[in-house]
């Protein structure tokens, strides 16, 4: 099992579960139209490296690029995970903006390749209300029914699929057990309900997978939950269909929590125990240097700070140290 802490912890939980081509078959097969379906050889569904969304957004969205057969022609598919605090009225553009990324890759990937590939872009929004964002691109723009057809091809149009976890009961989400799960965590999570029937159903936790089952307790544990009441949840589990191992890896992550609060209170403790000495020794700290030592995360490297600050001959010969 990783040690790594879970940054970004929706991020990872959906990468996890829908980047095996299988998961995220499954939810393609539930969520698109079926013609498309019919058309689609999944078994040649595979995941493309890279991400194509905006810096400043990759804190509350994560995005999947796949491609398969269609009609025996690549396409590609391509998830978008949102996690943000608001609706955004323009992700019909934001949209339009990362899939030219992803054809201008493919395009210099392929020199002298003059056709493009069909792209069919997928939006999973994890919010606690409905959106009333309209799928299609061309709704953006001021212009009546009538208009539109004056002006339409001249302007680039397609259209989303969207599936709004909020507005789907838990038991409809569709897709293998991993990813019933993940959408059920991402859904119960926006509404404040982790810890809820929705989530941590018999039936279907004895059909994930070990990782799953791991990755929904770094995500649960992550998340402003009471630790306590999860592990009663962890414990009043049927047996019968629960992996040996679930509750040791419950109280395993618990004891990490734990072990990883005692480490932030010692840090905590030797930055305040710096500024201490400093205040002593030199009287008023300036507010910068303070706040440098705040910065400062390694308990070894403000151990010897400590130190320092009883030895040096001035402050701007401690804040060299810095």
């Amino acid at each position: 099992m990783s040690e790594e802490p879970l940054h970004q912890p929706h991020d990872k939980l959906f990468r996890m579960a829908f980047s095996e081509p299988a998961t995220a078959a499954a939810f393609l097969c539930a969520y698109l139209d079926s013609g498309l379906v019919a058309l689609t050889d999944w078994s040649t569904l595979h995941v493309e490296p890279g991400s194509f969304i905006d810096e400043q957004m990759k804190a509350s969205e994560v995005d999947l690029l796949f491609t398969a057969k269609v009609h025996g022609e690549d396409a590609h598919f391509y998830f978008l995970c949102e996690h943000q605090s608001r609706e955004d009225p323009l992700m019909a553009l934001r949209l339009l903006t990362y899939m030219v990324r992803i054809w201008t890759a493919e395009s210099k990937e392929q020199m002298g390749c003059a056709r493009l590939t069909p792209i069919i872009p997928v939006v999973v929004a994890q919010d606690d209300k409905v959106w009333k964002t309209s799928t299609r691109f061309r709704d953006l723009f001021r212009l009546s029914v009538e208009k539109w057809e004056e002006v339409r091809g001249f302007t680039p149009d397609f259209a989303f699929r969207l599936l709004q976890l909020v507005e789907q009961p838990y038991e409809s989400l569709a897709g293998t057990p991993d990813g019933q799960l993940v959408l059920r965590a991402l859904k119960a999570q926006a509404v404040g309900e982790l810890l809820g029937d929705g989530v941590w159903e018999e039936a279907l936790l004895g059909k994930v997978t070990r990782r799953g089952l791991e990755n929904l307790l770094r995500y649960t544990l992550n998340e402003d939950v009471d630790k306590e009441g999860f592990l009663f949840r962890v414990r009043t589990l049927p047996r019968n269909n629960v992996p040996e191992n679930f509750m040791t890896l419950a109280q395993k992550f618990r004891e990490e929590g734990k072990q990883e609060g005692r480490e932030e209170g010692r840090v905590n403790a030797l930055r305040q125990a710096v500024c201490s000495v400093l205040d002593v020794r030199f009287g008023t700290v300036p507010e910068g240097l303070r706040e440098a030592v705040e910065l400062v995360h390694d308990a070894a490297k403000l151990e010897s700070l400590h130190r320092q600050a009883a030895l040096s001959a001035s402050l701007e010969e401690f804040a060299a140290l810095l």
